[in-house]
């Protein structure tokens, strides 16, 4: 595949871009290639700088649950830039966006936006730390919560796509407050929370972690969670950016039957732009000011054009009772297919599914925690990925990453997918 204008394109951002790129994982340096420039979308489809054409399985990092350019929200956007873009005064767009949340996730009572998921969490521990005025937070190893200092230690994503979980500038005092667990290990929780829960503010998870690739907990795990810090006083923060309104109607914790403290959400509830939430018990959100002593604050967050977006995907996803089951259907007719397609050729591999969200890993045994996912053969990923690139089809491009479908994915988009599959892993084994 030629991508002479996407090589340009990179030459041109790294003189003025650090890195080239806005966000590491775009450099698809993992993958030992130049990232490709895009130019469109539309629907399940992608295009770029050199008139190419791919299925994309990124979506905008889970966003983009209906798809690219999706009629409702793009008329929405268009509409609501018309009256203006920012007035940094409330909107009554705000509430009803909000109301629409509310009324989908019930453990949350009260919320407010935000404008990045990383705003989210960090403002979510801060809150959790000035309602119980204890210190410690504890995460788990490969969950990643954004780029929040305590966040990047023993931190997915691009983090550990590129080598670096433990960031420089990241002080001792951080990593001091905060404990890092194995993810599906109730007996380390439970040593925890024996030995410092009176100083733990706050468990953050990402109830579907999907930032090591898709990891899935184990059964009774989250509720071991929940009943610890519900048992210490800690509160349980549920990290939904990613799974939120993607696996199901109401989030991953409506899959589990889990009723979290506080919950954080983005990708979805934006529609494409740049928007987040926190929220949940009306006596903890009471605590954030002005109507109490924790401080946040945000210029462009509940912004008007971002809120007109996000109602215009609320608004189809409770529309359309259909919406989560063909979205399975289509998840599970793919995860089978290229279960086969692996299989035939004799590659040894692992495949989790939630709803519209999936992962391949290239190694035989289930994946449960970051030292599983680990053992997976970034090698092969990286040549795999690089065959799928060549044959139109875009997959996160890091063996740490989540791959996920939209509602403008169609069977022929599964029947292109797997013939590429197919084709990549012929010509990977016959050259091996």
């Amino acid at each position: 595949m030629r991508l002479e204008r996407s090589i340009a394109a990179f030459a041109r951002a790294r003189r003025v871009i650090a890195g080239g790129v806005n966000s590491p994982v775009r450099a698809l340096g993992s993958v030992g290639l130049s990232p490709v420039f895009m130019k469109s979308g539309t629907g399940a489809m992608l295009y770029d700088l050199d008139g190419h054409e791919y299925v994309d399985y990124v979506m905008s990092w889970g966003a983009l649950l209906l798809g690219h350019a999706y009629p409702a929200v793009t008329r929405a956007v268009a509409n609501a830039a018309a009256r203006g873009t920012s007035f940094g005064t409330p909107t009554e767009t705000e509430s009803e966006l909000a109301e629409t949340i509310v009324s989908m996730m019930p453990s949350i009572e009260r919320l407010r936006f935000v404008s990045s998921g990383t705003e989210a969490t960090i403002s979510a521990v801060r809150l959790a730390r000035g309602f119980t005025r204890r210190p410690k937070i504890v995460k788990f190893a490969g969950c990643y919560h954004g780029h929040g200092d305590s966040f990047l230690i023993a931190a997915g994503s691009g983090a550990l796509t590129h080598g670096i979980p433990d960031s420089p500038g990241v002080t001792d005092g951080v990593a001091r407050d905060t404990i890092v667990l194995p993810f599906n290990d109730p007996a380390a929780a439970q040593r925890s929370f024996e030995a410092e829960g009176d100083a733990i503010a706050a468990v953050i998870v990402e109830p579907y972690p999907g930032n090591m690739g898709l990891v899935l907990p184990e059964p009774h795990y989250l509720r071991t969670l929940r009943e610890l810090c519900t048992a210490s006083g800690a509160l349980l923060i549920f990290d939904e950016v990613m799974s939120g309104f993607r696996v199901a109607r109401g989030g991953a914790q409506a899959r589990e039957g889990i009723v979290p403290d506080l919950t954080t959400l983005g990708k979805v509830i934006g529609g494409g732009l740049p928007v987040a939430a926190f929220g949940g018990r009306a006596d903890v959100m009471a605590y954030l000011s002005p109507e109490g002593p924790v401080y946040q604050a945000g210029t462009l967050s509940g912004n008007p054009i971002a809120m007109a977006a996000g109602l215009a995907v609320l608004g189809a996803v409770a529309a359309d009772a259909t919406l989560y089951p063909r979205l399975e259907a289509t998840a599970a007719a793919l995860c089978d297919g290229l279960g086969e397609v692996l299989r035939r050729h004799h590659i040894p591999h692992h495949c989790t599914r939630a709803g519209a969200m999936f992962s391949i890993f290239f190694t035989p045994e289930p994946v449960r925690d970051l030292e599983g996912a680990r053992k997976s053969d970034r090698a092969l990923f990286a040549k795999y990925f690089g065959a799928m690139l060549d044959r139109g089809i875009y997959l996160a491009p890091s063996p740490f990453e989540t791959n996920f479908l939209s509602a403008a994915h169609t069977a022929s988009d599964v029947e292109r997918t797997l013939a590429a599959a197919d084709a990549s892993l012929a010509t990977l084994v016959a050259t091996a």
